[in-house]
């Protein structure tokens, strides 16, 4: 699926480091830089990865997110990787019964946020694939993320999860509105000319005696008008039915009677 083309300078600040403790294959690591550059971050740690780095399974499944592969770091301990940043977050679905913030990826994007404005480095832990974040590393974190989700099937894959954090952290200050209206290179019919329109139809209509009934003639036009009024039509669009209408007019009068 095709995602918005932006680049990453319409977002300055710094990202979250995302840190993968124990990472086993290294497709999933490829799969995860590409969802971490999906949504403009480039610091990626690796704790131990299994099967080695430099890793050629993890840049093929990248699909060309190099720069995150590129500036990749290693580490030995999840204590090593997290030791140059003031706040952690820990990814989990289980409870851990430890005292701690918990976030969902919508509300961690904003506490995030907020802590990197106050000049602090942050990063989000995520675990092994098959076994998650052991407690010792959830101990090093502030507080807690948990995504809301069916709650007889929450099992997400790494990337999956990486992308949920990544996409809050994004669109938390991306301008994007919920929803447009794409009409190519056309314009939006203005008001005068909708109303020129429907004036056109009127007219016909009358000569057609489509009102017949005085009495229902304002409910009948009002329900007529309200269609067009909801379209949003644009002005090829006005055009193309005033067309219609004056073809219908035409064909009415060679019509034999």
């Amino acid at each position: 699926m095709a995602g918005t083309d932006r680049s990453q300078t319409a977002q300055d600040t710094p990202g979250p480091a995302i840190i993968l403790v124990h990472p086993q294959l290294g497709e999933n690591i490829g799969t995860v830089a590409r969802a971490m550059w999906n949504c403009g971050l480039s610091d990626l740690r690796l704790v131990a990865p299994r099967d080695g780095w430099p890793s050629e399974r993890a840049i093929a499944a990248s699909s060309g997110a190099d720069i995150v592969l590129d500036r990749a770091r290693v580490y030995d301990t999840t204590a090593d990787a997290v030791a140059s940043l003031e706040r952690v977050y820990a990814t989990t679905a289980r409870p851990r019964d430890m005292t701690k913030p918990v976030f969902t990826p919508r509300g961690l994007a904003g506490e995030m946020r907020a802590t990197i404005a106050r000049g602090e480095n942050v990063g989000v832990l995520f675990g092994a694939e098959r076994s998650g974040l052991v407690n010792e590393d959830v101990m090093r974190s502030f507080g807690i993320v948990t995504v809301p989700l069916n709650p007889s099937f929450t099992s997400l894959n790494l990337a999956q999860a990486v992308l949920l954090i990544g996409y809050e952290w994004y669109t938390s200050v991306d301008a994007t509105p919920p929803g447009v209206l794409e009409i190519g290179d056309g314009m939006p019919a203005t008001a005068a000319e909708v109303d020129a329109l429907l004036d056109h139809l009127d007219h016909e209509l009358d000569k057609a005696e489509y009102y017949r009934e005085q009495n229902l003639r304002p409910t009948m036009q009002r329900n007529l008008h309200n269609v067009f009024r909801r379209a949003t039509m644009t002005e090829q669009e006005v055009r193309s039915f005033r067309g219609v209408v004056a073809r219908l007019a035409e064909w009415r009068g060679r019509r034999p009677k």
